[in-house]
């Protein structure tokens, strides 16, 4: 057996009926394994495109991704997913192709040290050297992948270690790690005993939540404790979005009353989130009376940014039940629903302009249940954060940590494999969909039927917002009145779609686009001038938010 026959029967027995890739020279025999070798494969448009789709199905299908690229510029066209997938916690496997093993380091045409170019932003680089070292390289990159607090994994293989024969054929099953530390007695007894003690504590839910599937024990906790709750971008859909207490997102962008009740927060219960500077705003003001517990798998995040009271390494599984109790805060709980109603946003909006929070709105509340949403960066983004609901983290799919603009079209296309009952939404802008817009004949060449809301203000919009805002106005390269014919661009690409430019064409628009069996393309164009409110400025507190009418 070929190395590369190897490497495609043991991804089948990892469980893996789905890659993503892009051919080339130095990865061409693991291509001719996979003509008849029984996983599916997608063409993306670039390599780039190949490996956020890979993130978008191991999001939204709580799976790895797998994508593949050859050597040189295709593996260093994979570099920015592989970022991505290590700020916002993706299992990942990427395996790439690389010169034959005696040309390496001589400047080989399309030979580049893609290991220790990816050693910065993957949880491991695998370089293989033998061929008979294949099935253990490859066990051990899924196991680290996805075990602990996930990631990416990279495989570079050199053309001939491919083409090699393998001195056996049998698979090994996933590697095995030492099991996780279990629950220590003395740091329950803490936690409770700070819970018990706090009259103003509030639950901070992160990404770490549906990463451990614990979405059910956060619920849970959260019913008993009545507690008031905030999430970050990445832990939207982690909080039961109906639940009284629930205020929202909080940080630069965040809610009000969830900025307003954590700084008014006498205890911080901090659920698989590392408090991230987006969240925390002017760090040695964050939440500056409370009391912290620190709930993470990963030990590195605990007393990083802010030091933790009570810190506690485990499976959010394991210590989110032992925390139900009953809590004797009925003020707080009252003062936070009162802070949410008020603060609460409006969606009259006067004139016949469309306003980006209210379409959002419309969108998500004509969805259907089994629903996703893939978002780029920008304005949009936070705007669906904050306008749009979900019912589970899978269901918002965001590049939370690492801000990746072109990462929403792709993810969509990943997403919709993984999930084919799904209907797969991208919410994306003028400025973000220009970085993967190749990907529209992906769309078109697998025949998905993702929607994409095109939310088109012919600006680098939250850039332009901070340049109005903090730049003297000066608009330097944020202007894109220059914008292709976006609907042309998807008709050429097979998609069909129109455009809606005032607020009475949405509701019939999106109706259209909703009941269209294949893609559809709605663009939609907003004011240039509108912004995403409230702002956190920098150098300031999450309680000195400005808001649409404050002077800057």
């Amino acid at each position: 057996m070929k190395a590369t026959e190897f490497i495609v029967n043991a991804l089948r027995k990892q469980g893996v009926n789905q890659v993503f890739g892009y051919p080339g020279g130095a990865i061409m025999p693991l291509y001719d394994a996979l003509y008849d070798g029984g996983v599916a494969h997608l063409l993306a448009r670039h390599e780039q495109g190949a490996i956020m789709a890979a993130l978008g199905y191991a999001r939204a299908g709580a799976r790895v991704g797998v994508c593949i690229a050859t050597s040189g510029p295709g593996a260093t066209n994979l570099v920015t997913g592989l970022a991505e997938a290590m700020a916002d916690s993706i299992p990942v496997v990427a395996f790439t192709g690389q010169v034959p093993s005696a040309l390496i380091g001589v400047d080989t045409f399309q030979e580049v040290d893609i290991l220790g170019m990816t050693l910065s932003c993957t949880k491991h680089s695998f370089l293989v050297e033998d061929q008979n070292d294949l099935d253990r390289i490859i066990a051990e990159a899924f196991t680290i992948a996805t075990t602990g607090r996930p990631g990416p994994v990279l495989i570079d293989i050199p053309k001939d270690i491919q083409l090699a024969e393998m001195a056996s054929e049998t698979v090994s099953e996933l590697a095995e790690l030492p099991p996780l530390d279990g629950l220590v007695d003395e740091q329950v007894v803490a936690a409770r005993a700070l819970m018990h003690a706090a009259k103003k504590p509030v639950l901070y839910v992160g990404g770490g939540v549906g990463m451990a599937n614990a979405v059910p024990e956060l619920r849970e906790l959260a019913a008993a404790l009545d507690i008031p709750m905030v999430s970050t971008l990445k832990g939207i859909g982690s909080a039961d979005p109906e639940h009284p207490y629930y205020l929202g997102m909080l940080g630069m962008h965040g809610l009000k009353a969830a900025n307003l009740a954590v700084q008014e927060s006498d205890l911080l219960i901090a659920v698989g989130a590392r408090f991230d500077d987006r969240v925390t705003g002017k760090l040695d003001e964050f939440a500056p009376h409370a009391k912290v517990i620190h709930l993470d798998i990963d030990a590195c995040e605990h007393n990083k940014l802010r030091v933790a009271n009570v810190a506690i390494t485990t499976d959010l599984k394991l210590i989110l039940p032992a925390l139900k109790m009953t809590l004797d805060i009925a003020p707080w709980r009252l003062h936070t629903l009162e802070m949410k109603v008020e603060t609460a946003f409006r969606y009259d909006h006067p004139g016949i302009a469309i306003y980006a929070p209210l379409l959002l709105k419309q969108l998500s509340a004509c969805l259907p249940e089994d629903h996703l949403v893939a978002c780029d960066v920008g304005q949009h983004q936070m705007w669906t954060a904050q306008h749009m609901t979900f019912t589970q983290p899978e269901n918002l799919l965001s590049s939370a940590g690492f801000g990746t603009m072109g990462f929403g079209l792709p993810a969509a296309v990943g997403a919709a494999l993984a999930r084919p009952d799904a209907m797969p939404v991208v919410v994306t802008g003028d400025g973000s969909i220009m970085m993967n817009i190749q990907e529209l004949a992906t769309i078109n060449r697998a025949k998905l039927p993702v929607k994409i809301v095109l939310i088109d203000n012919q600006r680098l919009g939250m850039v332009r917002q901070w340049q109005t805002l903090f730049f003297d106005g000066r608009l330097s390269q944020t202007i894109l009145d220059d914008n292709p014919d976006f609907v042309a661009l998807a008709a050429a690409c097979g998609i069909p779609g129109e455009t809606v430019v005032v607020k009475e064409q949405v509701q019939p628009a999106m109706d259209r686009m909703l009941a269209s069996e294949g893609a559809y393309f709605l663009h939609v164009q907003i004011s240039e001038q509108e912004n995403v409110w409230p702002l956190v400025p920098p150098g300031v507190n999450n309680g000195a938010m400005l808001e649409q009418y404050d002077e800057c």
